[in-house]
């Protein structure tokens, strides 16, 4: 598969999607999904889940997708897990607030360069279906 991640990345970046809506827009068609399904289905998980500065709206994107294609908690759960932690590796977080420098006012990571990464580690597990 060639790689989708700057497509997704270009979507926030434009700001015309939510961090969530994004990962999951660009990885519609192998989700089984409409692309009008997935802005509606990730809607609700920008600005780290609902705007609560939570986990990371790319990873959750990353998630859904991956529950889609799947069709298998265990195997989701375990992909999703290693997803998180690669994205902890590279990033120092997996939480929107920590990564935008909520409190902090250190930011880890841009939103853009987060999808990518998402996106990235994504694929790795969708190139093994």
């Amino acid at each position: 598969m060639e790689t989708r991640k700057h497509i997704a990345a270009e979507k926030k970046r434009c700001n015309s999607h939510n961090c969530a809506q994004a990962v999951l827009h660009t990885y519609a068609d192998i989700a089984g999904i409409s692309e009008v399904e997935a802005m509606n289905i990730a809607g609700a998980f920008g600005g780290g889940m609902g705007n609560m500065e939570g986990t990371c709206g790319a990873l959750v994107g990353a998630g859904v997708v991956l529950g889609l294609v799947n069709k298998d908690k265990v195997k989701s759960m375990k992909q999703m897990r290693q997803i998180m932690s690669r994205f902890q590796e590279k990033n120092g977080a997996t939480q929107c607030k920590q990564l935008k420098g909520v409190g902090t006012k250190v930011v880890l990571r841009e939103c853009p360069l987060c999808v990518s990464d998402a996106a990235e580690f994504l694929e790795e597990h969708l190139c093994q279906e």
